[in-house]
């Protein structure tokens, strides 16, 4: 006997050849599943994506037609989520997203610009890779601190994905050989990449660097050297005198009054006891004699004390 407690109302209901009492027609009023009465949920996404795409499609159409801004901003609209998905995936923890996103919506628009619907395919098949493209544009030329030519950029990458698959793999730091048999490249080839990563980000000489407590206003500029001119004013003080041992007692000292201690022509005159045109006529001679001797050829230098060479510039300096 069907208990009541688990019968459908199919089955509590009598049929039409059934007497009071009497056991209801099994064979005239089947057992119906309620879950075989609905559309299942893979035919309920195939109806859904069907309508989706006969809307896009006539959109599309009437954007293509009118070329309306109002049409555009809705296609972009609909398919910001399949550019928020491509960004997300392409996306690097160095890089901000917001910035791989709106490389992302950039190769949105310029898909539903030049999408031709008349072609027949589908709106996705031409914007993936036309958005992946403007993505991997972005990184290429926006993100570089130093601009680096593309097939070392893409090595580059290449060589940075082998050496954190290897680092897994081996549990150690995977050498430049092992590299380079897994990247298919010459060893040369895979240190290059490697130096040239060096310039995807670059650091602020005015960035503080740290080192201890009395160091805190230091900065990365603090650490670069300088040139020391202390070499040159060597060099030159060795040249200067070379160059007056080929003088006379008369000539060097009326060098040192008029360079070292800035006296006048008439200065001069008065100390040596000749008048000022003189004194104009040793300067003229003199120095005329040290430019010859400082640039005097080789073969044709002066005796040993006598310098050519470098020692021009100290003549003409004088």
């Amino acid at each position: 006997m069907l208990s009541t407690s688990h019968a459908t109302p199919a089955q509590l209901a009598p049929g039409p050849a059934t007497h009071a009492g009497a056991a209801p027609d099994t064979a005239a009023a089947p057992l119906v599943s309620a879950s075989a009465t609905a559309p299942a949920a893979p035919v309920r996404r195939r109806v859904l994506r069907s309508a989706r795409d006969r809307a896009d499609n006539r959109l599309f159409e009437r954007f293509a037609a009118t070329r309306d801004a109002a049409d555009r901003d809705a296609i972009v609209e609909r398919f910001l989520p399949l550019a928020r998905q491509l960004a997300a995936s392409y996306h690097r923890p160095a890089e901000p997203f917001d910035d791989v996103f709106q490389a992302a919506c950039y190769g949105l628009v310029k898909a539903v610009d030049r999408f031709e619907p008349e072609r027949g395919g589908a709106f996705t098949t031409y914007a993936v890779p036309t958005i992946v493209g403007e993505i991997k544009r972005h990184f290429r030329d926006r993100t570089w601190a130093m601009r680096v030519p593309r097939d070392l950029q893409e090595r580059s990458l290449r060589v940075d994905r082998a050496v954190l698959d290897l680092t897994r793999s081996l549990g150690r730091q995977p050498s430049v050989g092992e590299v380079a048999d897994a990247t298919a490249v010459e060893p040369e080839e895979v240190l290059e990449a490697m130096e040239a990563g060096h310039a995807y980000r670059v650091t602020s000489l005015d960035a503080p660097r740290v080192v201890g407590e009395d160091d805190a206003d230091a900065t990365f500029a603090d650490t670069l050297g300088t040139p020391d001119d202390g070499f040159s004013r060597a060099e030159d003080r060795v040249l200067i005198q070379a160059l007056l041992l080929t003088l006379s007692p008369r000539e060097r000292h009326v060098l040192q009054l008029r360079f070292e201690y800035d006296f006048t022509q008439a200065e001069i005159g008065e100390r040596i006891g000749v008048g000022q045109m003189q004194v104009s006529r040793i300067l003229r001679s003199t120095l005329a004699r040290l430019h010859r001797l400082a640039t005097a050829s080789d073969d044709a230098a002066p005796a040993a004390g006598q310098l050519n060479g470098p020692a021009a510039a100290v003549a003409r300096r004088a």
